[in-house]
């Protein structure tokens, strides 16, 4: 007869088993009864200490308009899934990006303009500058969290200088974003008439070299802080159809 300390140890180990079986099992069946989205979004977008408030906020409303606008709401309304999932993440000092506006489904008029009203309302985050390279590796893990099965999945950053502080510099974060099937695209928002050798806007060939990264990724830019909103609303229906400028589609990093 075993002696009594084996049996209870043989019992703790059974319903161990038993216990891991039943939570793989229940994250199983959550994963599949989480929402199909045609594309998991986020929008990292630059807080740092060179924007000011009018101009943040300049931002923040073209965030909500180009989401809400029609062209981006029919792209969304004529995918597979008729939806996407929208997160919010402010970024700006090392080890400081935040998510602002947790993950949102939108897959009409007025799951936009509530994502829009979010935006607009959250207070700005507390940052200096210039992580993006922090911001990528935030935005990874936090498409990891999103509740839905994405058939993409997309970190649009924005900003107006390059990454020259972070942890984790941008082009280790974009490479570990690509090995696990992220797709890096970068809206350099320009402040000077600067080209860079291709002849191009030196801080989107800039953000070309070292952030964007992964199938059908591309940068683009807002000639002005005033234009961020016609940039952006151009970009997501890019992003969101699966399109890119073909001028300027970049699928492997510099």
């Amino acid at each position: 007869m075993q002696p009594l300390r084996h049996v209870l140890r043989h019992l703790g180990l059974v319903a161990l088993l038993l216990f891991s079986g039943a939570a793989l099992a229940g994250t199983a069946r959550a994963q599949a009864e989480a929402p199909r989205v045609d594309v998991a979004l986020v929008l990292a977008v630059d807080a740092s200490g060179s924007i000011d408030a009018g101009e943040f906020q300049l931002q923040k409303e073209g965030i909500a308009q180009a989401i809400a606008a029609p062209e981006v709401l029919a792209t969304i309304g004529g995918g597979r899934h008729g939806r996407i999932a929208i997160a919010y993440v402010e970024w700006g000092s090392p080890g400081g990006a935040r998510t602002i506006v947790d993950w949102k489904l939108v897959g009409g008029a007025a799951e936009a303009a509530e994502f829009g009203r979010a935006v607009l309302a959250a207070p700005r985050s507390p940052q200096s500058y210039n992580a993006i390279g922090d911001a990528i590796d935030h935005a990874v893990r936090l498409l990891a969290q999103c509740p839905c099965r994405p058939t993409r999945r997309i970190i649009d950053v924005s900003g107006d200088n390059p990454d020259n502080r972070s942890h984790l510099p941008a082009p280790l974060a974009r490479d570990a974003a690509m090995a696990a099937g992220i797709t890096i695209n970068a809206l350099a928002i320009l402040q000077d008439g600067r080209l860079g050798p291709q002849g191009r806007p030196w801080l989107v060939e800039t953000f070309e070299r070292t952030i964007v990264g992964g199938f059908g990724a591309f940068a683009t830019a807002a000639n002005s802080r005033a234009d961020f909103a016609r940039a952006l609303r151009e970009k997501m229906i890019l992003e969101i159809s699966e399109a890119a400028p073909a001028a300027d589609v970049q699928d492997e990093p510099g």
